[in-house]
């Protein structure tokens, strides 16, 4: 079905999190300021063997990941790199900055502050929640009936990969798992400010950024009679905090995440994001130096390891496509990258030895994004090559020709922060909305005063957290006892139940689809390929919660 990299064998030892004391830097070493770097070792090759290159090479390891076969490193030679990459047993070394980002808000997410929306409701039926009503991206999966049956089980755990979850939420708050929710992400004051707290690694429960809380409410947002309510409401919430309060993404907590949520048992991790400064990883792109070939080597070996050994270990991944407009199985020349640290430059994409990390990553159901005319979205990736599923995004130029026509109403309403809330402007310092803002922001209180916020985003980012509770559903549903325990459904299963109850779609006719209607370039012209089974728009059908849950589960074939 989709182009996968494989690597070679992965470690099976436990994932470790040590410092390791190293050698200092060699005397005759350029002068330099120490910089950190993530040194990935070749398939097969020891950590003592690893460590001992990396030593040879001027770095010092302050901590190690065994199981992927990486390692975080200072160094203060300015040829470091160059020399961990000829180094035989290393891959190579990749710079710790920024390296993935969830889509941009100010472009796609939020388009609808970029501009002047109309506020038409939608008019769909009163749910349970007060806002439910609000929230078409239910009613097209129909995870308002799937709830009837099963709701979810308080033993299945979700992974939120992500910004943060505000724990505070009076929607979330009911469902987050405390005891399993970690941050891997520290502050870095060059990209996301100054430090919040002493240690600059922020307390579990607090998302700075907003994007994680909005993907945790569409997940399981508590069904208790306030605000609104998730895919799968009564599932445990947990925080992988991976990325920075600014959207960035560091490839060594990302990592860390990933490897974690297999050795403490996750049963589905969401990742609403997409890997930087490269928008394609690839192995030796013309276009790019010696050192950039062997950085993208390193985060592509350290990702694909990082996929294998949580889906290995029981967690049914879920990936956003991008928000790129374009067809995976056929990029358009990268002009964006590297888009942190440097200046981009034109970078053609050979399919074949490129990947958009994590969506192209092994093992990783990849969805699109739909308006609530059931439309592919102007800004979705779409195609056979490498979507699964498609699930609601939000679009806000759905319904050209009619009052819905650019309308907060047909993006994703999710829980998010006040305090994100009032930076952007919409919320006063005093918790109230702002004039100007009512139609797309929020605010529900409980009768002790404890007040919840919420906000429209649109984008593959809010489509996959539909996919993720669909995923939490199952198996809630059909999950075993492991062990003593235990608790949890092969990734397999879970993957094999969701395409086959997905709810076919057939491509759109005429299949090269154009949002010259809705305003936009050539550039968004879009061709569906492929068959009702299976296309490259909406993969094996919408996503099916209802279907999910009532359909039996079958043995394990080959979709």
């Amino acid at each position: 079905m989709s182009k996968r990299f494989t690597a070679g064998a992965v470690a099976t030892a436990a994932a470790l999190a040590l410092t390791v004391t190293g050698l200092v830097a060699p005397a005759n070493a350029e002068p330099t300021s120490a910089r950190t770097f993530t040194v990935v070792a070749e398939d097969g090759v020891s950590a003592d063997a690893a460590i001992a290159a990396i030593r040879a090479a001027g770095g010092t390891v302050v901590s190690r990941t065994d199981s992927v076969g990486m390692f975080q490193v200072t160094s203060g030679r300015a040829d470091f790199a160059s020399r961990a990459t000829a180094a035989r047993e290393l891959i190579g070394a990749a710079e710790q900055k920024a390296i993935g980002r969830k889509p941009k808000l100010d472009r796609v997410e939020q388009e609808h502050l970029l501009t002047q929306a109309k506020g038409v409701a939608n008019g769909h039926s009163k749910k349970l929640d007060p806002l439910d009503d609000k929230l078409w991206g239910l009613d097209m999966i129909r995870a308002d009936l799937a709830r009837k049956i099963e709701p979810g089980d308080r033993r299945v755990t979700v992974g939120i990969l992500d910004t943060g979850v505000d724990a505070s939420q009076p929607d979330l708050a009911p469902n987050f798992n405390w005891s399993l929710s970690r941050n891997f992400a520290p502050d870095k004051t060059d990209v996301d400010g100054a430090c919040e707290v002493a240690s600059c690694l922020d307390p579990v429960g607090t998302d700075d950024g907003g994007h994680g809380t909005h993907v945790a409410g569409t997940i399981g947002a508590a069904a208790n009679g306030f605000g609104l309510s998730g895919v799968a409401p009564k599932v445990s919430l947990v925080e992988l905090k991976g990325g920075q309060d600014s959207g960035y993404f560091f490839l060594d907590p990302v990592v860390n995440a990933l490897v974690y949520a297999g050795d403490a048992g996750i049963d589905v991790v969401n990742m609403s994001f997409y890997v930087d400064p490269w928008l394609y990883n690839c192995t030796a792109n013309p276009a790019d130096s010696p050192a950039a070939q062997a950085e993208q080597r390193a985060i592509i070996a350290a990702m694909t390891r990082a996929l294998n050994y949580a889906h290995h270990n029981g967690v049914t991944l879920v990936g956003s496509l991008g928000n790129n407009h374009e067809d995976l199985g056929a990029p358009r020349t990268d002009v964006s990258s590297p888009d942190y640290g440097s200046t981009p430059y034109p970078r053609p994409i050979d399919n074949n030895s490129c990947w958009d990390l994590p969506v192209e990553g092994p093992n990783v159901i990849g969805v699109s994004a739909l308006g609530p005319s059931g439309k592919k979205a102007d800004y979705s990736n779409y195609g056979t090559e490498q979507i699964s599923v498609s699930a609601p995004g939000g679009w806000f130029r759905d319904g050209f020709g009619t009052d819905t026509y650019r309308t907060d109403a047909n993006m994703i309403l999710s829980t998010y922060p006040k305090k994100v809330l009032q930076e952007e402007g919409s919320v006063d310092e005093d918790g109230n909305i702002v004039a100007g803002f009512e139609n797309s922001v929020f605010k529900q209180c409980t009768t002790d005063g404890e007040c919840g916020y919420y906000t429209y985003l649109q984008g593959t980012s809010m489509a996959s957290p539909h996919v993720s509770g669909v995923a939490g559903l199952i198996v809630s549903k059909f999950g075993k006892k492991q062990g003593r325990t235990g608790f949890g459904l092969a990734p397999d299963l879970v993957e094999q139940h969701l395409y086959r109850t997905a709810a076919e779609h057939a491509c759109p006719e005429p299949r090269l689809q154009t949002y010259t209607n809705e305003g936009r370039p050539a550039e968004f012209d879009a061709y569906c390929a492929g068959s009702l089974n299976f296309n490259g728009f909406y993969g094996y059908g919408v996503v099916d919660a209802y279907a999910a849950v009532k359909s039996p589960l079958k043995p394990h074939v080959q979709p």
